[in-house]
């Protein structure tokens, strides 16, 4: 049997094996629009967060909706937070397994991802930090991830900025 990527691998695993907290999250999450059928898909998308191409409008309601949905209930908050932190550690560690894979550089495995693998799981990346942040700051998540930005933007004038100045939707 040949190498697999992980996507690949993901597509093969049986449905329903387990707990799922996305599947399992009940109401505050449903099939993707654009996905057809009656049951809709895996992908989780909180109602009223897409317009017709099943595009989100924004990033944040479905991070929150996400968040929700990981929620363990009776497990502590701080624990709950390392977990997060855990997981964003794994989906990292996947991004750089394709970036291996892409470069042949495992003998065991040869080249065994292609770039758009790469983007998938970088994309895993930035989701479980979202998502994981929406989780820690349930209140300003998006306020929070706006300031951070902006506050390291300033350090890097290659950005298009000369320093410290503030980006016009901060006020000054």
């Amino acid at each position: 049997m040949g190498d697999v990527t992980s996507q690949e691998r993901n597509r093969e695993r049986t449905p329903g094996r387990g707990s799922h907290p996305v599947r399992d999250a009940g109401p505050a999450l449903r099939g993707a629009p654009d996905s057809g059928g009656e049951g809709g898909s895996d992908r989780p998308v909180p109602d009223g967060a897409c317009r017709e191409r099943g595009q989100p409008q924004d990033l944040w309601p479905v991070a929150r909706a996400l968040a929700r949905a990981f929620d363990a209930q009776g497990v502590p908050r701080e624990q709950q937070w390392t977990l997060r932190v855990l997981k964003l550690s794994e989906e990292t560690g996947e991004a750089a397994q394709a970036v291996i894979g892409v470069q042949g550089t495992n003998p065991r495995k040869g080249y065994s991802h292609a770039w758009e693998d790469v983007h998938a799981e970088v994309a895993d990346v930035v989701i479980t930090g979202l998502v994981s942040l929406a989780r820690m700051r349930p209140d300003d998540a998006a306020d929070y991830l706006r300031r951070q930005l902006v506050r390291k933007a300033a350090r890097f004038p290659a950005a298009g900025r000369s320093g410290a100045e503030p980006f016009p939707q901060d006020g000054g």
